[in-house]
């Protein structure tokens, strides 16, 4: 790592103990991170991100009090941490907390078993202002919950004004609602990973949207992309 490059700030949230000393053990070794915060609950985990304003948040989900969803909303509310972004932990047996994760404003997720290396690499991928959304799983995980009877309805992130983009816009965003990144979307429409860049912020803007994450909610809530046709080319 570079003398002049400051390195990853990291808070890291889960309640029990061992975990939290195993992930701080695993973010230390990483030359380019350093452990600003450890909490144990959502309030805490608030309270540390005003306060040490790391660069990424591991947040647990399950949690007693304010869990990490709550946490993570209030978060992503706070004006004055716009720049801190949430990584999400998370099981596929609980399939309806990545949904409210990423409404509430998270930048993606991870399942709690992942590997070491994955979990330094996903840090790496969040705090460079990218989703963490593999493609395919993230597709139809998201298009059945979001289908599911059970799904409270949200205000949190506006789902209307797609009938603003562009032709090219909207096939963009079908490209981002399958998880796919700059590069792997521009291959897909025969465009530049610069071009591809300039259409997703574009569309960001015009939606409303915090991040790459919450377009892939508001391109299904919007009828955009239809669950079942995800891996469909738009």
């Amino acid at each position: 790592m570079s003398g002049t490059t400051r390195p990853i700030r990291v808070l890291l949230v889960d309640d029990q103990l061992l975990v939290l000393a195993s992930f701080a053990m695993l973010v230390e070794s990483a030359a380019d991170m350093e452990v600003v915060g450890q909490a144990t609950g959502g309030a805490q985990a608030v309270e540390m991100a005003r306060s040490s304003l790391p660069d990424v948040v591991v947040m647990d989900v399950r949690m007693p009090g304010l869990d990490g969803i709550g946490a993570t909303r209030l978060i992503a509310a706070d004006e004055s941490l716009h720049s801190v972004k949430v990584l999400v932990l998370t099981t596929y047996d609980t399939d309806e907390y990545v949904v409210d994760a990423l409404r509430a404003g998270a930048s993606g997720f991870l399942v709690k078993d992942t590997r070491p290396a994955d979990l330094l690499s996903a840090i790496r991928t969040v705090a460079a202002g990218d989703a963490l959304l593999s493609p395919g799983p993230t597709a139809r995980l998201i298009a059945r919950v979001l289908n599911g009877p059970s799904l409270a309805p949200t205000t949190r992130i506006p789902t209307k004004g797609t009938e603003k983009l562009t032709e090219r816009e909207r096939q963009v965003l079908a490209l981002v609602a399958r998880g796919l990144n700059n590069t792997d979307a521009a291959a897909a429409l025969g465009l530049s990973p610069l071009t591809t860049k300039t259409h997703v912020s574009r569309i960001m803007g015009k939606l409303g949207a915090r991040d790459r994450a919450q377009l892939v909610i508001i391109a299904y809530e919007s009828g955009l992309v239809v669950p079942g046709a995800a891996q469909a080319r738009p």
